[in-house]
């Protein structure tokens, strides 16, 4: 009887990376060996499946097992049990449970994959990044193929329009309609760019998907060149995505061996070729004007429009720009048409999402819904609620410009217009879920803090309002709020609103506004009682010692300050003079005697 072949499938983006993945292949090979199963067992690396807070993760096929949080010392009892004896291991298996997805693979973990449909994502963590072929084998380059060989330009704009696909960067233009402004602007030299500079706190979408599936975005944006007359595409990507840039480089290459890339595609009339130009970090050069001035070798600052980058856009020509998960969004729509992908979504907001899901939620990582999944769908359903039994408190949704929705925002839909109206932005997509041990004035500190270190300073409402409002948060958050700073910051960020020079600027006090809307008795007790009810601004908690204190001492070693007086067994009392408010008392005590007000 032949024994089976297995294919082990092993994640190598970079949180499995930073969890010893590269040991676990060594480990795994040397089990393989160690049992003669080598030449019977194919090894494959894969981008990341989504499934974060459960890797590494290794997959074996047939049977489509999903191992999670598996370390180079399991390799063999996975060797010996499974592939050698036909048994799983079950303490290892995420879960047993399967399902087939819109694009007929199987996917483990029915609570986390069952609500999703992957099209952005839908070969991450299941081909090899690194090997065209393995591209190729899931009708990858077959859309490219379509539109040089069975559609004109027009054909293939008309399509982008039929889907109703909107950009995925956060602003949610039509992205046929950008289309056919560029392609209906006169001149021969037009160029491409995608947008990768995702710089969002907490956000790894675009990485995510370049890492796992780098040719669909090349695909997408091949076509996007043939589609409105560019022979020159730029991929601009942040500095800082090492690995998402080494993938890049390689697949670039592969297309232009395989004659996908440079002249005359597939034996075409169309040329189009594709480089790599790399950001330094600078979040505003994530907004398209600022991005074209830093390809241009011009400090990354926005420039006032119209005119648009479809009219005047890199070196003064006709430009489109459209970020990664868009881009992604081509090949599908052109391969299954526009009219399939259009059934896919709500009434104005049409096919799929990707969000970063972190923060205080169970299943941490990246999903893929329907525009139309509620809030609570992807928090609970997918996400697994919230760890330790704590509540809920609020969802922060579009990054550092999004908003904060509380509970009564749960069954929202996930579409540009129903975030809007309850106060919040789609963003390009990171989602940060907040538990009841988070202070809300804080968390809006953190974010103004960010916006106002990445302005680019050109203009005065962003530069100096967001510095004022940063200010205002400080002295709340330290215990110095005044009566009347919750006025002042709803005054400064509605001018900031309405003056800013770019949608960054524009959106910043985003954070600060919908924290006052849904949580404005926290700013009051912050500035009149001077009280932080979540207990994460130090300078307004109030450590003291009850009546229950054994007097075991504890306490008073872990002060770094001697703050704490009394003899052995008996009660002990803190200074409040010396106190920093550290909370060191209050960690080691394993009696509740120390409370926390």
């Amino acid at each position: 009887m032949t024994r089976k072949t297995y294919k082990v499938t092993l994640c190598d983006g970079p949180t499995c990376i930073r969890n010893q993945s590269r040991e676990i292949r060594q480990a795994l090979e040397q089990a393989l060996e160690k049992h003669s199963l080598s030449q019977r067992t194919e090894i494959h690396l894969s981008g990341c499946l989504g499934m974060c807070s459960k890797g590494p993760i290794l997959i074996v096929n047939p049977g489509y097992v999903i191992y999670g949080q598996v370390t180079p010392e399991d390799m063999g009892e996975i060797v010996e049990s499974h592939l050698a004896g036909g048994q799983p291991v079950a303490r290892l298996i995420v879960k047993e449970d399967h399902l087939y997805n819109r694009f007929f693979r199987i996917f483990g973990d029915v609570d986390f994959f069952g609500k999703q449909m992957r099209i952005t994502l839908r070969n991450c963590g299941i081909i090899d990044p690194e090997n065209i072929d393995d591209y190729l084998s899931v009708r990858g380059y077959e859309a490219l193929a379509k539109a040089l060989t069975e559609m004109t330009p027009e054909q293939v704009i008309s399509e982008v329009k039929k889907s109703g696909l909107r950009g995925r960067g956060g602003a949610g233009f039509p992205t046929g309609l950008k289309w056919d402004f560029t392609a209906k602007q006169p001149g021969d030299e037009k160029y491409v760019i995608c947008n990768a500079d995702e710089g969002d706190p907490g956000a790894f979408m675009d990485r995510s998907a370049i890492e796992g599936d780098p040719h669909t975005v090349l695909e997408g944006m091949i076509i996007g060149g043939y589609a409105v007359g560019a022979r020159k595409g730029i991929l601009y990507i942040r500095a800082e995505y090492p690995l998402a840039i080494q993938r890049l480089e390689i697949a670039i290459e592969a297309a232009r061996s395989h004659g996908l890339l440079g002249e005359r595609i597939l034996g075409s009339d169309f040329s189009f070729d594709l480089e790599i130009r790399l950001g330094a970090g600078a979040f505003v050069c994530g907004e398209e004007t600022a991005l074209i001035h830093s390809i241009e070798g011009s400090r990354g600052m926005p420039r006032p429009r119209p005119p648009y980058p479809s009219v005047s856009g890199l070196f003064g020509k006709p430009t489109l720009i459209n970020n990664v998960e868009t881009w992604a969004n081509i090949p599908v729509v052109v391969l299954d048409g526009g009219a399939w992908f259009s059934t896919i979504g709500t009434e104005t907001s049409k096919g799929t999402k990707v969000f970063a899901l972190a923060g205080k939620v169970q299943n941490t990582g990246l999903v893929e819904v329907p525009m139309g999944t509620t809030l609570r769908e992807i928090v609970y359903d997918i996400g697994g609620g919230i760890p330790g039994g704590k509540k809920f408190k609020a969802v922060q949704t579009g990054g550092p410009s999004g908003g904060c929705l509380p509970e009564e925002y749960l069954d929202t839909q996930i579409d540009y217009e129903s975030l809007a109206k309850a106060g919040s932005i789609m963003g390009s997509g990171g989602m940060i879920v907040i538990d009841e041990d988070t202070c809300m004035v804080n968390i809006a500190k953190f974010f103004i803090e960010f916006t106002q270190s990445e302005s680019c300073g050109k203009c005065t409402p962003c530069r100096e309002g967001t510095k004022r409002m940063l200010e205002i948060l400080t002295r709340i958050t330290q215990g110095q709020g005044k009566p009347g700073d919750i006025e002042k910051l709803e005054r400064l960020g509605e001018m900031i609103q309405k003056a800013s020079l770019c949608g960054l600027g524009q959106s910043a006090p985003n954070p600060i506004l919908s924290t006052i809307k849904n949580f404005r008795e926290e700013y009051e007790e912050h500035i009149h009682q001077k009280k932080c009810r979540a207990g994460e601004c130090r300078a307004l908690l109030k450590y003291t010692i009850l009546d229950n204190c054994v007097g075991c001492g504890a306490c008073k070693r872990a002060c770094p300050v001697g703050a704490i007086d009394g003899t052995r067994k008996e009660k002990h009392v803190i200074n409040q003079d010396l106190c920093i408010q550290c909370g060191q008392c209050f960690e080691v005590c394993k009696f509740n005697a120390v409370s926390k007000a």
